[in-house]
């Protein structure tokens, strides 16, 4: 008898991660995505050195990923008047064995996408299939799927659902989940051709909790012009009581309607109303994220990515752990097989610990300094040592990387999520 297949619910970063870890390990898989065509949509993300080793164990190479962005050298925090707060090296300059990069979450996404129908055929992508529900037994699970030519059904040995915030598969493990939490902040994002700053690969956020500007570079500076495509978002936060009013959730508007809350945002090293003003496009969008869930999974199902822990993308780390979890769910499938023991075991590992990075970031994750900052002196300093020390400063950054599973020490001295050579024993 042939091996029901793992049954893979959404096609964005979390599901062909999964995909590639499951061919990898000897494991067949059918890939179900709503969209009839993909496309490289979204702007930038950053891929942690977590995520980053996880693709090179899977094969993605580092030319790869450097054709769709560019390794990070440092992470940086300024102050609303334009002073810096702090700073500190990234990936390899910071002594991880693995680098940080900034790419482009679509560019990724197709790479991703590529790979997977080189290795495992095109025949495993199934596009215009929106999974609609589950039901399961002790042997098997079945997904009915909503398609162009009507509805279908699919058995496999486990469904995995990463079929994002929206999550069909979440809504049925958890009917009476509250709605998608809105705090108040409005976000925008764009890309600009633009002269990166400081070290020409820095992340830079800029502001307060309230106000506030993040921006790096995915692209390479052109040789001839100087000028990088630098990813830019930019937020305030509102009273979110009366609810999100605008009905579009990702929907464009002039960069002017953004440039009037930052108009005073002019140093002589940045120009953030200039930055703004030259994107090609502006998209708005409301910073949300969900209530945390008791468990990721029921049986034979188990979620994944923007399913399992859809977070605030203050900590840089929504793509990144998704690609963890895949790696985390297949070294358990190599280690219990395919079936619920293996989904109870990722279950344990990751559930609860993830959970608390969702409230982390929710709770403004790293850019918290700014917070503080901004509490004890309006983000207006002569002498920032004054206001908080450096090793304030440190330790609290560490407790973040530590918890989003990032810590230097710790993931250079961890071993591979799955030894090479793995392949599954039943």
């Amino acid at each position: 008898m042939d091996q029901l297949p793992v049954l893979i619910a959404g096609g964005g970063i979390g599901g062909l991660a999964t995909a590639l870890t499951l061919h990898q390990i000897g494991v067949p898989c059918q890939i179900f995505e709503a969209v009839e065509t993909l496309k490289p949509l979204g702007v930038g993300i950053n891929l942690q050195p977590n995520a980053v080793r996880e693709l090179y164990d899977l094969g993605v190479s580092d030319e790869a990923l450097a054709s769709v962005g560019v390794r990070c050298r440092e992470w940086a925090l300024v102050g609303k008047t334009g002073s810096e707060i702090y700073s500190e090296p990234r990936g390899l300059e910071a002594g991880y064995q693995w680098p940080q990069y900034s790419v482009h979450r679509g560019e990724l996404h197709m790479l991703l996408y590529t790979t997977v129908l080189e290795r495992l055929g095109a025949d495993v992508f199934h596009t215009g299939h929106r999974v609609l529900g589950y039901s399961q037994n002790e042997s098997a699970v079945s997904v009915r799927c909503a398609t162009p030519a009507g509805e279908r059904d699919v058995d496999g040995a486990v469904l995995i659902g990463a079929d994002g915030i929206h999550s069909a598969i979440r809504a049925q493990m958890f009917p009476d989940q509250p709605p998608i939490h809105w705090g108040g902040a409005i976000m925008w994002r764009g890309t600009s051709r633009a002269a990166p700053v400081r070290t020409g690969a820095s992340f830079v956020g800029l502001g307060t909790n309230k106000q506030r500007v993040v921006f790096y570079p995915i692209s390479p500076a052109d040789a001839a012009t100087g000028l990088a495509t630098i990813n830019w978002i930019a937020e305030i936060t509102v009273d979110p009581s009366t609810g999100w009013t605008e009905g579009d959730w990702n929907r464009r508007v002039p960069a002017q309607d953004v440039i009037r809350y930052f108009e005073e945002w002019r140093f002589g090293w940045l120009d953030v109303p200039a930055l703004i003003g030259a994107a090609s496009e502006v998209l708005e969008y409301p910073m949300i994220d969900r209530e945390p869930i008791p468990s990721w999974c029921d049986g034979r199902v188990a979620l994944l990515g923007d399913a399992a822990h859809p977070m605030y993308p203050t900590g840089s780390n929504g793509a990144t752990q998704a690609i963890v979890d895949a790696r985390v769910l297949g070294k358990h499938f190599v280690e219990q097989g395919v079936g619920q023991s293996a989904l109870a075991a990722y279950d344990r590992e990751l559930c609860e610990k993830i959970s608390a990075v969702v409230l982390r970031n929710r709770g403004a994750g790293p850019f918290g300094i700014l917070n503080i900052v901004d509490e004890r002196c309006g983000s207006v300093f002569d002498d920032i040592d004054a206001v908080m020390s450096r090793a304030e400063m440190n330790e609290y950054l560490r407790g973040y990387k530590q918890a989003a599973g990032y810590a230097i020490d710790a993931l250079n001295d961890a071993a591979p999520t799955i030894p090479a050579g793995s392949r599954i024993s039943g």
